[in-house]
């Protein structure tokens, strides 16, 4: 009976262990399956727009041809001359004989003709709705006075923003072996000029026509950007996309920056070098259909989570000439928000303290920076960096302050040779003053023997 009883305990002991193994192998499972998207492009970017975070970086530093997505610079250093006062958007410019030559055959253009007068606003809707290349240039002349001044312009102002691997030659994105950038240059330019509001504006416009000028009649012009609009195709719409600019050339293949809102949150998404895949009579743009797979995905795949609270205390650091307090606590600098893969929470990562010291010597101020945290996960992506700050002010004690200032002095080589130097001194001239006292003999007799030998005479008697 014992036997049998034994065997049925350990029996539910069995299968009770394997029901609970089921989820945690489920877990693991669940853990590893999550997985980045291959992007059908040299390159693709996707960076949460609010924070900065990037999602997914995919030869994101190669340097490639940016075709059109060169005019979000060029818009970029009009709007800053709108906003410097050099200009304004409501300044009648006229087409000049130089701008409208450098048109090439196979620019995109919207037909401006030498002597057609626009507005700077009319214009920079040219540029971000027909792409069009002449009204580039003839922006480059209204702010810098030529285009190859613009041009330097350009260079000055992505080596201002960090752009590394960029080189402009032109303000159009016209095919040039000199003429390149990376997928996070083009992030970097473009986040900039989301800073005015301007910029969304063209760059969200589906349909813009052109009211009728000194010598053209009213034209009408549709976006290049398949994500917002269905005119020139329908299966690419996304009904988040915000924009932002494309661009082909047969060397850079096809190219876009967008970006998009959802719930509250906003993604930024670079593909350059994608190709247009013709099958079963159907013509497939990767770069409309990547970016929107790219969005999809970074949505769906991952969650906000406070990953570090401002009001956490993280860590006791030991304070010294201090009688008040032994230590102080040190809390994050700010709250941090970032976006985890949705296999992840908070407990899931990895918190590194350092500490600036072992220990601090008082006078501590409330806020002083003592060390700093890093969050990480496992595989060792660092999702935050932050200081760490004193929670509270520790007072110096007088005393401790002053003996250990007598410490660090005497403790110094220099002071400790000093020391002994005086030292050495001084008994020297001990020595010497010694050397130099009086004899204690009088006349080669002492005290005692001239005491002996003197007699007492007694009183004289006269």
């Amino acid at each position: 009976m014992k036997k049998q009883r034994f065997l049925s305990i350990f029996l539910v002991v069995f299968l009770l262990a394997g029901l609970l193994a089921v989820p945690a192998a489920a877990a693991e499972e669940d853990a590893a399956s999550f997985s980045y998207p291959t992007v059908a492009a040299k390159s693709a970017l996707l960076v949460d727009g609010d924070t900065g975070q990037v999602l997914l970086n995919q030869n994101a530093h190669e340097q490639l041809y940016p075709a059109s997505i060169t005019k979000c610079m060029t818009v970029l250093l009009v709007l800053q001359a709108v906003d410097r006062g050099d200009i304004s958007l409501d300044q009648t410019v006229t087409a000049s004989q130089t701008a409208i030559n450098l048109l090439t055959a196979d620019s995109s253009s919207a037909g401006i003709k030498v002597g057609e007068q626009l507005t700077v606003e009319q214009l920079l809707y040219c540029v971000m709705v027909q792409s069009a290349n002449e009204a580039c240039y003839i922006l480059a002349e209204v702010v810098s006075g030529s285009v190859d001044a613009f041009v330097d312009e350009m260079n000055a102002e992505a080596e201002r923003l960090g752009c590394e691997n960029t080189h402009f030659v032109n303000p159009c994105g016209l095919h040039d072996p000199e003429h390149y950038t990376t997928a996070w240059d083009v992030y970097l330019v473009t986040k900039e000029a989301m800073q005015y509001s301007m910029f969304m504006t063209l760059a969200s416009t589906k349909t813009y026509t052109l009211p009728a000028t000194n010598l053209s009649e009213e034209r009408t012009f549709h976006t290049t950007n398949y994500l917002i609009d269905r005119w020139r195709a329908t299966e690419y719409v996304y009904p988040y996309a915000k924009g932002i600019k494309t661009g082909h050339t047969s060397d850079a293949g096809y190219c876009l920056v967008s970006c998009a809102e959802k719930g509250g949150r906003s993604l930024i998404s670079v593909v350059l070098g994608a190709e247009a895949v013709s099958e079963n009579g159907r013509t497939d743009v990767k770069s409309f259909s990547e970016t929107r797979r790219l969005f999809e995905w970074g949505f769906s795949s991952f969650d906000r989570a406070t990953i570090l609270n401002h009001a956490d205390l993280v860590e006791q650091v030991p304070v010294t000439l201090s009688r008040r307090a032994n230590y102080v606590s040190i809390h994050p600098a700010e709250d941090v928000e970032v976006l985890l893969p949705s296999n992840l929470t908070a407990e899931d990562l990895k918190q590194d303290i350092q500490l600036d010291a072992d220990s601090v010597a008082a006078p501590v101020a409330e806020g002083q920076k003592l060390g700093t945290i890093t969050v990480t996960d496992s595989d060792g992506n660092v999702y935050a960096s932050v200081d760490l700050l004193a929670a509270n002010e520790v007072p110096a004690s007088r005393v401790l302050t002053i003996l250990h200032k007598l410490q660090v002095f005497f403790s110094n080589p220099l002071m400790k040779i000093l020391a002994a130097v005086i030292v050495v001194l001084a008994l020297v001239l001990l020595i010497r003053r010694l050397r130099r006292r009086p004899s204690r003999y009088r006349g080669g007799q002492s005290y005692l023997t001239r005491r002996r030998n003197h007699r007492y005479h007694g009183r004289r008697r006269r």
